[in-house]
Order: structure tokens, then sequence, then C-alpha cells
């Protein structure tokens, strides 16, 4: 007897074993939501996605980055969430604020301020009633340079360049490729040493979505997955390394500005679904 998910159809399972027996690599089965579980991790999406609403509205030049934290506390706790990221494998804090050369994984300071000319990333995720969201925007703070400007835009486009290319049916590589075809298009390097990922029973499940690669290789996108997409494009090269003072914020190794903008996919049997953004 076949097992059949609640949200499959029986076309569906059919291009499953189909799959199977060619050999293709496929997400394991708890990787594939029910209903159930949708429902939840939607609810959880919302709750991030409002929270990312609440800092565009009050996000300004000279705020300090421990103000976004407390905010980011403050608002996900008053919904009845946790902030995932909050003494995650050690992290100290609610929220991550990546700003210019940092590539991702800032840790919010009260002597670090947001001043005109810069871009930041932040970067949150919530937790309610035990399913995962994850999403971040970039924000431009006073009079940003259009060099900086352009940076942040096509970071965007790659973004949603790949939710277009995450469809069912189709492959991880497909993704990585088309991003970055469009990052080097534009005269920009991808990150390789960090990649999107599975989110919603879990903070970071299977599979790794690299934002670089091939096409038609990695594993088959099934419906029923969620992950999230978040290329981090720099300006100059690839190259990053971690402050070995936190042990967390990731910068470019040349200096240069990088961007980053991230949203959670649902794969549905017609498409895909954005869950946050």
């Amino acid at each position: 007897m076949r097992f059949t998910p609640k949200n499959y159809s029986d076309e569906v399972e059919d291009r499953i074993q189909q799959l199977k027996r060619e050999g293709m690599r496929l997400p394991q089965r708890h990787l594939l939501r029910t209903e159930e579980q949708l429902a939840g991790i939607r609810e959880s999406a919302k709750i991030n996605t409002a929270l990312l609403d609440c800092i565009a509205e009050h996000i300004h030049e000279g705020m300090s980055t421990a103000e976004i934290d407390h905010l980011v506390y403050a608002f996900t706790t008053d919904h009845g969430a946790i902030p995932a990221p909050f003494l995650y494998e050690g992290f100290p804090k609610s929220v991550c604020t990546s700003i210019n050369d940092v590539v991702c994984h800032g840790i919010p300071s009260p002597t670090e301020f947001l001043r005109s000319g810069d871009i930041v990333n932040v970067d949150v995720s919530t937790i309610y009633k035990g399913y995962f969201s994850d999403a971040s925007r970039m924000f431009l703070i006073g009079e940003v340079s259009p060099e900086m400007r352009r940076l942040v835009e096509v970071t965007r486009e790659c973004r949603d360049i790949g939710v277009q290319m995450a469809q069912p049916w189709t492959r991880l590589g497909d993704i990585g490729a088309a991003i970055q075809e469009h990052a080097e298009k534009n005269g920009y390097s991808v990150v390789r040493d960090l990649c999107g990922h599975g989110v919603g029973i879990k903070f970071h499940e299977e599979p790794d979505v690299e934002h670089f690669g091939k096409r038609g290789t990695g594993m088959m996108i099934v419906p029923g997955m969620t992950f999230t997409i978040e290329p981090m494009i720099n300006m100059g090269r690839y190259d990053v390394f971690i402050d070995e003072a936190d042990g967390w914020t990731v910068c470019t190794e040349d200096g240069l500005p990088s961007a980053q903008w991230e949203s959670m996919i649902l794969i549905t049997e017609t498409g895909n679904e954005v869950l946050t953004c």
C-alpha cells in the first residue's frame, strides 16, 4: 500500500514514484508538509511579514540596531510568538541586522547606529505554536548612492527570479543557475558559503538552496516543500569571512557592500505560494 499525504493528489504520488524509479534525488517524506502543518506555517508567516512591515514603518537614520532588536522582540512576543534567532546555537539577539559590507548574521548593538547612505538587511524569523517562518528585507537609510541602490535592486530581482524558477518538478540547481546568471550579468557576484534552506517544522531543514549552480542538477522540487530563497549578492568578489570577535558576523573579504532579500515559499502542484516577503 502506498502512503499518500493528505495534501497530495494521486497524480503527484504517481509522479514521485516514477521519479524514484528513475533514480532522481527526492526530498524525504517528512519535508513534504501536510495541510495541518501548512496551516500553522502560514500563521507564523503572517506574523513574520507583519513584523517586517512594522520595521519598515519605524526604521530611520540615527536608530541603533539594538532598537531594531527591541522592536522585533516586543512585536513578536506581543503576537504570542517567539523570535527564532534568539539563543539559536548561541546567537544573542532576536534579529540579524547587517549593514553595508556585512553579508549576514550581524548582531544588534546599542553602539551601532544607522547612518545616511547605509544599506541594511533586517532578517527576522518567527516561531508560532511550534511552526517556523523566515524572511529578510533591505532598507535604504537617508541619501543612498546610485551604486548602492542598484545593488539592492538587482539583489531583489535575483530573489524574484529565484522564486519564479522554483516550480514543481524542476531542480534546485535551476534556481541557483538563474540567480547566478542575473547577478553576474549585472557585474555582481553570488556568495557561495551561505544558502537558503528548508524551514517550517524546524528553523533550518533540508534542502540547502544554493544561489549559484547548473541547471538540471540538484534535488527535484516536489509539491509540499517549504524553503527559503535568500541570495546574498556582493558588489565585489564573493569571498566572505566570519568575524572572529563574535563568531557570527559574516563580512565581504574585500570590504565592498553586500545585499540580501529573502522569501519563504511553498511548492504547490501548479507553481508556488510566497509565504513571506
